[in-house]
């Protein structure tokens, strides 16, 4: 019997959760080794297990995985959520990688400064709004009941995840979108998504202020200094 895949981060979601939605959606059963200070990372890298010196590092298969669209499209390939062919496999990527864009902005959100929430979670609504969900509702309107081909790939398990995120910075923020709210109904019933979604999952919480503390410590980051630490925070967050 294989052995489960091992996720090594920190305990949140960061670039990791985005595994843990695929590898949930795929049905794959996972360990987690969460990080909790600095020398337990600097002890993963002086081992020689970091290729860039930088997590998220998924154990899978054998191999020492980095980079986190590295990770999602191995895992995707390897549980049939990655299309049938070229075509849709570029696709995926070109939605995904859509959704990224918004996700970061959303994932860097704790580490500004508070004089800055407001004006952060207004431009975050207006991105979303006027930019990327019209590209999903659009697809979506063709009838469909996946953004790619006739089946669940990444690109609507990752979609899934950045509505939820993205209500939790304004809760009406569908409004406007009648097929993204079918979409978000519909996936979030699918039996492996819905576990997943279930108290007491392996999916992470927003971050608080105790698990912020923690990812500071741990990347030896500042609050506010986002321009300061905006290439590790994107790397290593």
């Amino acid at each position: 019997m294989a052995a489960k895949p091992k996720l090594y981060y920190f305990d949140g979601r960061g670039r990791m959760e985005s595994v843990r939605w695929l590898l949930a959606a795929a049905g794959v059963e996972y360990d987690e080794v969460l990080l909790q200070t600095a020398e337990e990372l600097q002890n993963l890298i002086k081992d020689g297990k970091l290729l860039y010196e930088q997590v998220p590092m998924v154990e899978i298969d054998g191999m020492k995985m980095v980079q986190t669209r590295a990770i999602l499209r191995y895992i995707a390939a390897k549980y049939n959520l990655y299309g049938k062919d070229l075509k849709e496999q570029l696709l995926i990527d070109m939605y995904v990688e859509g959704m990224r864009d918004l996700y970061d902005m959303i994932m860097l959100l704790p580490l500004a400064l508070p004089e800055e929430k407001e004006k952060n979670l207004s431009f975050i609504a207006e991105r979303a709004t006027q930019r990327f969900f019209p590209v999903y509702e659009k697809v979506l309107k063709d009838g469909k009941n996946y953004l790619v081909g006739n089946q669940l790939s990444w690109a609507d398990v990752h979609l899934l995840e950045l509505i939820l995120m993205v209500e939790e910075c304004k809760s009406d923020i569908l409004l406007a979108f009648p097929k993204l709210q079918e979409f978000k109904t519909r996936v979030s019933k699918l039996p492996r998504i819905q576990k997943f979604l279930q108290p007491g999952s392996p999916r992470k919480p927003p971050m608080d202020d105790a698990c912020l503390e923690a990812v500071k410590k741990i990347f030896n980051l500042e609050k506010g200094l986002l321009f300061k630490y905006s290439s590790t925070v994107l790397a290593d967050f």
